[in-house]
């Protein structure tokens, strides 16, 4: 009887709340809660106490099911038993784990300068503990990460990595005082840290002032035609570049925001899908081989959903071009108006070629400290995007102050992590726990699987995955103000009955269990 009350959502939060000097820390992963104006709270890190995730173990005939809810939970693990049949009148999820669909790369976040001007603000000891929340074993184990070439909007100022006009040579080529202080030692202690490969990649914003038509500050031109070959071999030098000081590339984006929308004044550049599609085959495609970069995984478009498929397809349409390019990137900030077939279509025109998502951000206001309808904001997006064929989701600055900046745009956004340097804390935001409930379960390898539920039930959204072990990964959101009690089953026989409470977040994982064969 005592079990089957702590089950219901008021005994857990009885059961897993105490008091950590004076604030209200909730179950073993330990939240220390601090509540604003907004609909939730967000977890305090500082140097006496901060949260951490230790790695799940699963025990055979059971599943594990990671809890993260608007009324008290932040990665809350509990533990049921994988049974033979549904409770009576469930809903029931019907996961097909023979019918694989893309194979997944990873989760993560774009090392700004704005996020490594944060971090820096920090002691050296609360350095390690943000750090280690987002990449190590005992945090929400970023494995993708998006590096600037240069500045972007999120930086203090507009700057390239070589400024003398005419030097067609590159020869005064040099990185930036920011790539030392704020991108190559954070890069650095991640990947030092991680346990799973960490793949990164370099995404432009703009050429230096004398390669462009317009003025470095003047975002809305192009690139001049007869600077394609030096910009192609500037992007080279940045590979090389980080590559000396121990940090190789996974891949490469041709140009974040391509297709750039006006008005825009800073750093940017303009680009027509089919000058992009030239430059790529006679300029930057053979420019990486030639250095021995034919390998890096190049991405065309990196802008929002009204690109799909047309843009990619102009370049993908030309053979020479085509060998060049392995995916196509995608920004969210247009989700709302065009809608994910044309994800679909995408897929359909070149399935062999991925669709990442690089870049989400909720921006136009101050960070709203503990908005638990931001966390649902990514989470419907990532279940969205993986379900119309996506590999991946990357959010962008990874930490920002209170204000949601620095940066010289005077520009203000939300981010996972919010650091208030004159107390030497961070707080981790619910949007923090949404990547985590992705990030640290579904990873490189992975491969989606079909499911179907019925009947359908308001409110609840559903991705599943396979795991190369066998294991397998069910992430689930109940956005409406009821619990449901809901049954997942696999075409393999495991039947796992559990409850989801109101406005929360969910991981289950299990191991399947064979059906048991009558004598």
């Amino acid at each position: 009887m005592l079990m089957q009350m702590i089950g219901t959502p008021v005994m857990r939060v009885i059961c897993f709340l105490f008091l950590y000097n004076g604030m209200q820390v909730s179950g073993t992963s330990g939240c220390l809660k601090e509540y604003s104006d907004a609909d939730s709270f967000a977890c305090v890190c500082n140097k006496d106490h901060c949260d951490d995730f230790p790695e799940v173990i699963l025990k055979d005939g059971h599943f594990q099911q990671i809890v993260s809810s608007k009324l008290a939970h932040r990665f809350e693990p509990f533990e049921g038993p994988i049974s033979e049949a549904p409770v009576p009148g469930n809903p029931i999820i019907n996961i097909n784990l023979e019918n694989t669909l893309q194979t997944m790369k990873g989760f993560g976040g774009a090392f700004t300068d704005s996020t490594g001007i944060n971090i820096a603000d920090l002691s050296k000891a609360m350095q390690e503990k943000l750090l280690r929340s987002y990449f190590s074993p005992t945090g929400i184990e970023y494995t993708m990460g998006k590096i600037i070439i240069a500045s972007s909007d999120y930086s203090k100022r507009i700057y390239s990595y070589n400024e003398v006009e005419g030097d067609m040579e590159l020869k005064h080529f040099a990185l930036a005082p920011e790539d030392y202080s704020y991108k190559l030692p954070f890069i650095t202690r991640a990947l030092a840290m991680s346990k799973r490969p960490l793949l990164l990649f370099g995404v432009p914003w703009s050429p230096p002032t004398w390669m462009r038509e317009t003025d470095l500050s003047k975002g809305e031109g192009g690139i001049k035609r007869e600077m394609w070959k030096v910009w192609a071999d500037y992007i080279v030098k940045f590979v090389k570049s980080y590559e000396s000081e121990g940090i190789s590339l996974w891949g490469l984006s041709a140009q974040d925001e391509a297709m750039l929308r006006s008005p825009w004044h800073g750093d940017g550049c303009k680009w027509n899908a089919t000058d992009m599609r030239d430059w790529i085959k006679t300029s930057l495609g053979p420019a990486l081989e030639a250095a021995g970069f034919g390998g890096l995984q190049l991405m065309v478009l990196d802008h929002d959903r009204d690109g799909l498929p047309w843009y990619p397809n102009t370049i993908l349409d030309d053979p020479d071009a085509y060998k060049y390019v392995d995916g196509i990137g995608i920004h969210w900030y247009e989700d709302e108006t065009t809608g994910p077939e044309a994800l679909d279509a995408m897929h359909e025109h070149y399935p062999e070629k991925f669709i990442l998502y690089t870049e989400s951000s909720i921006g136009g206001n101050a960070p709203a400290l503990g908005s638990w309808k931001n966390a649902e904001r990514f989470s419907r997006n990532i279940i969205e995007d993986v379900n119309h064929w996506t590999v991946g989701w990357l959010e962008w600055n990874m930490v920002l102050d209170m204000q949601g900046g620095p940066n010289w745009a005077n520009r203000s956004a939300d981010a996972p992590i919010l650091v208030k340097k004159e107390e030497d804390t961070f707080y981790k935001q619910p949007l923090f726990y949404a990547m985590g409930h992705f990030s640290k379960y579904v990873t490189d390898g992975d491969v989606r699987v079909s499911y179907s539920i019925a009947p359908s039930v308001a409110g609840i959204e559903v991705t599943t995955f396979l795991k190369p072990s066998g294991e397998v990964v069910v992430v689930l959101m109940n956005t409406s103000e009821d619990e449901h009690s809901i049954t997942i089953k696999d075409n393999k026989g495991s039947v796992l009955n559990l409850n989801l409470e109101s406005r929360s977040l969910n991981t289950v994982l299990y191991k399947p269990v064979a059906k048991k064969t009558k004598m």
